[in-house]
């Protein structure tokens, strides 16, 4: 990775500042809190944003609701571009991330950009939360902060260094190792106890299934009964359906007899009725006999009805006339009366409509007078002949009446002349109807007997039958408890079948468990014994390794620095011995320079250690330091020229306010702040 330019825009002391980073090496030069590591602080954040712990108005300028980074780096010839701002709401947070590769731009959010960014630098994915403990160690870090490793207990430093180099993992992988170990051991308990019956019921196993078969063969022997049985019932079933038909046969004989029983009282009952048919035709033939028709006198009596029936229709026409003339009569007097007391209360003529004079209403009146008297004469006069029609119109009905009544009964007595000859034909035929109904009721009786004499033979099937009902009950019973018996013994074999194979089940899953307590007991005991050991080995002779190899970085850098009266190395937990005079200086006594001095070896040389770990890494070719000559004498900081030329990196950047350092590098860039603002004063590149 190499920086191309920084752009700030409210960051800490800057309003709007762009910082651009030649390839080489550059001073970032100014006095004390003109804003040089604010830069770095600033670089930090466009890479990873905020960390864990940090407040974002740590980095917003005071006073102001918005501010932002943008950030222009090269990888592998890709240019890349990031950008990050922060917003001031109830606190500061980061509020707008993106970046470009190449021109092609991608709004991320915070995480997704940080992992980005990660990728593109090819950091190894544990360090992804790892508070960028990496880029702390490689690129930047400020002075101070590598005083403090220094000055950490060792444990805290050794698990730091741990993270740093990337071997963290085996102790994680110890730490897993002891976890799984214990699961293994509980897994192993466990299994122990579920298999600790296996034995038990093996033979129990055994002994079902040796019941089972017992249970088989006594199956097939109660099912040889059961079916011996079941044909004895079959047999005894056929016999009493044969039985049942003779008894049924007696049945259909005993209902015959009651069918010719009732045809013979038909017979009977037909035979008697036709005997007072023939009592009474014969009583008929006899009184017809006696009887005497005169043919003269039916014909004169006709002739007497004729006669009488016209005179009576004359008498009815007369009495119909004179009635029809009394109603004229009767009308035209009531048509007159009316006329008359219209006439007496009239004043006008309703024709001419003159006075009508009294003297001719009453000639009128009188005239009226006469009509009604006239009329009243001739109703009486009709009234009196049509009474003695009426009179005579009575003695003809009642002449005509009897001459009617007397044809009725001749007409009878000829009706009974003329029946004779049919009664004796209808005697004759009923006389031989009733001598066939005798033979048939004697053909009958005969039947009935026949059929008695063969009821009787069948009589005796009736016991047979209940006999063999009562056979058939037992044969059923037997069959029945026989049934019950198969039917008992089959759900024992199934109950016995599904306890065989839950039993087969149980040490199937026994023996798998058995087989998988062998092979965890061999995994505990390598995790435990070979592993474990293996592990600690390995990280052991990395970190000795490791120490070696940083050791004598760490004392080729310091040997820089620093005259030869002193001796310097590392002990096994990382921790820097000092000696003078074969004796041993803790790092509190030693000067600020002297301090400063085995802080730049330690972060130097650990660069380089993880750099060569990680060699993949792409951010190798860039070193950041900050102040990095703290409490230097004049000595020293001319020593910083040999250090300087040593570091084979791509780009260099210093944050320091010694002028002196201006000549060791080949750009600078100085900053001022003025009125609380930062700014470039003034750049020299080459």
């Amino acid at each position: 990775m190499i920086l191309k330019k920084i752009i700030l825009n409210n960051i800490r002391s800057y309003k709007n500042q762009e910082i651009r980073f030649p390839e080489g090496s550059i001073l970032l030069s100014g006095d004390i809190g003109s804003g040089k590591t604010s830069v770095l602080l600033g670089i930090e954040f466009a890479l990873f944003g905020l960390q864990p712990g940090q407040r974002g108005n740590s980095l917003l300028r005071n006073g102001e609701n918005e501010g932002g980074v943008i950030l222009k780096f090269k990888v592998d010839e890709k240019e890349i571009i990031v950008e990050r701002t922060l917003k001031k709401g109830k606190t500061v947070s980061q509020d707008y991330c993106a970046i470009s590769i190449d021109g092609e731009k991608k709004e991320l959010s915070v995480t997704e950009l940080k992992d980005k960014v990660l990728e593109i630098l090819n950091y190894p994915r544990e360090f992804s939360k790892k508070q960028n403990i990496l880029y702390k160690f490689t690129v930047y870090t400020p002075q101070e902060e590598m005083k403090q490793i220094i000055l950490e207990d060792p444990d805290t430093r050794i698990n730091t260094l741990r993270y740093v180099f990337g071997i963290d993992k085996y102790k994680k992988v110890m730490e897993n190792a002891a976890i799984l170990s214990s699961k293994l051991r509980e897994e192993k308990r466990l299994n122990e106890s579920l298999i600790e019956n296996l034995e038990q019921e093996k033979a129990t196993l055994t002994s079902k299934k040796d019941e089972l078969r017992e249970k088989h063969y006594n199956l097939i022997s109660i099912e040889e009964d059961l079916f011996l049985k079941t044909e004895k019932r079959k047999k005894i079933l056929e016999e009493k359906e044969e039985i049942y038909k003779k008894i049924e046969e007696r049945t259909k004989l005993q209902q015959e007899i009651e069918k010719t029983r009732i045809m013979i009282m038909n017979k009977k009952e037909n035979l008697s009725n036709n005997l007072m048919i023939i009592v009474q035709i014969e009583d008929q033939i006899k009184e017809s006999s006696e009887i005497r028709f005169d043919e003269e006198t039916f014909s004169e009596v006709e002739q007497q009805i004729i006669s009488l029936k016209k005179q009576k229709e004359k008498l009815n026409e007369e009495n119909l006339r004179i009635t029809s003339q009394i109603n004229s009569f009767i009308i035209k007097n009531q048509e007159n009366e009316i006329l008359e007391k219209k006439i007496i209360h009239i004043e006008i003529c309703p024709t001419c409509l003159q006075n009508v004079e009294p003297v001719y209403k009453s000639n009128v009146v009188n005239q009226i007078g006469s009509n009604i008297s006239e009329n009243i004469k001739k109703i009486e006069e009709f009234t009196l002949e049509k009474k003695k029609i009426i009179e005579i119109l009575k003695k003809v009905t009642e002449s005509l009446f009897s001459r009617e009544k007397q044809i009725q009964e001749m007409n009878i007595l000829k009706v009974k002349l003329q029946n004779i000859e049919e009664k004796k034909k209808r005697l004759e035929e009923i006389k031989k109807v009733s001598e066939s109904l005798q033979e048939d009721m004697r053909i009958l009786n005969q039947h009935i007997e026949s059929l008695n004499a063969s009821v009787f033979e069948l009589n005796k099937f009736e016991n047979i039958f209940k006999e063999k009902q009562e056979e058939l009950n037992e044969s059923l019973k037997q069959e029945r408890i026989t049934e019950i018996k198969v039917a008992e013994l089959k759900k024992e074999i199934e109950v016995f079948s599904r306890q065989i194979e839950e039993f087969k089940e149980r040490i199937e899953k026994a023996e798998k468990i058995k087989e998988r307590l062998s092979y965890v007991t061999r995994l505990e005991a390598w995790l435990s014994k070979d592993f474990s050991s293996l592990i600690s080995l390995i990280e052991k002779n990395v970190m000795i390794k490791l120490k070696t190899e940083f050791s004598k970085l760490f004392e080729t850098w310091f040997s820089v620095l620093v005259s030869d009266v002193f001796e310097v190395s590392l002990d096994d937990n990382f921790t820097p011995i000092i000696e003078y005079q074969d004796y041993e200086i803790n790092y509190s006594y030693l000067s600020g320079g002297e301090r400063t001095a085995v802080a730049l070896a330690y972060r130097l040389s650990l660069n380089q250690v993880v750099n060569s770990l990680l060699s993949k890494i792409k951010t190798h070719d860039i070193v950041i330091l900050d102040e990095p000559t703290d409490g230097f004498s004049e000595n020293q900081l001319d020593k910083m020229r040999d250090i300087l030329r040593q570091l084979e990196v791509r780009q260099l950047i210093i944050v320091s306010h010694e002028q002196k350092i201006e000549s060791f590098v080949e750009n600078v860039v100085k900053f001022k702040k003025e009125e609380g603002i930062s700014k470039i004063i003034s750049e020299t590149f080459v």
